[in-house]
């Protein structure tokens, strides 16, 4: 008797790194550990002031004096977080895009946020077509991701949608965790390798997350004058140009 056996779609690499991701953030959702990342811990209250004031300055600097009139992505958008900031910034809420791998952070982006447009994918096959952005964002995306076949493909698909002369603003650790072996820290050399086609600005900004909360006790003041110590920081922000094809 001749039987048809039906086979499993074979697995691949990038499915198995992206379900890694995937459940890594399941756990960490999950967990007490998010209380790090509340608005009422000091520690991490300062560094998202930090952090807003550093791409304040690198959008003025680089000419931005508002995201008005911009088609804008955030990559790996979680709840909306970023993209909700924006606003502040004069974007347009019906030109903002939001790309999040976790479907719970997508549902909650999308309760806050009803006018935002939020899609469920990964940042390895993004929905939009090529030239579809002027600005993108990712903020401590790229170190969760361990395969660097797949952070290519995000890097690439990153610049396929940007248009020439679009920015992209960067957001990351350049350092390993000991104690958190799900990330990789990524240093200048290798955003300048993912992203070959851009010219890049960086600053290296924000207390190293143990040591920022517990400096933050102290009140802003100390947190700040201590983020001034550069080699006790542990980020990257950068604000890159996609230069124009030379086709």
């Amino acid at each position: 008797m001749n039987q048809t056996l039906h086979h499993a779609p074979a697995r691949t690499a990038e499915g198995d790194e992206l379900d890694r991701v995937r459940e890594v953030y399941e756990q960490r959702r999950r967990s007490k550990t998010m209380e790090r990342y509340l608005r009422t811990n000091p520690g991490h209250l300062y560094s998202l002031h930090e952090r807003e004031a550093t791409m304040a300055a690198l959008l003025r600097s680089a000419g931005i004096k508002s995201l008005a009139g911009m088609r804008i992505l955030d990559v790996g958008c979680g709840k909306g977080t970023t993209l909700r900031e924006y606003i502040g910034y004069e974007a347009d809420p019906q030109q903002l895009w939001g790309v999040e791998l976790l479907p719970a952070f997508v549902e909650e982006a999308r309760s806050a946020s009803p006018n935002l447009q939020v899609i469920c994918g990964s940042a390895t096959e993004l929905p939009f077509p090529d030239n579809s952005f002027d600005f993108v964002s990712q903020f401590t995306v790229f170190t969760s991701v361990l395969d660097i076949a797949v952070k290519t493909r995000m890097a690439n698909e990153i610049a396929r949608v940007l248009v020439a002369g679009g920015r992209f603003l960067w957001y990351d650790f350049a350092f390993d965790n000991p104690s958190n072996p799900n990330v990789r820290g990524i240093r200048l050399p290798e955003i300048r390798r993912l992203f070959p086609a851009f010219s890049i600005t960086s600053r290296r900004i924000t207390l190293a997350p143990p040591l920022g909360r517990a400096i933050g006790r102290f009140g802003p003041a100390i947190y700040h004058l201590t983020s001034k110590l550069r080699f006790l920081c542990t980020h990257y922000m950068c604000l890159m140009e996609k230069r124009p094809s030379s086709d």
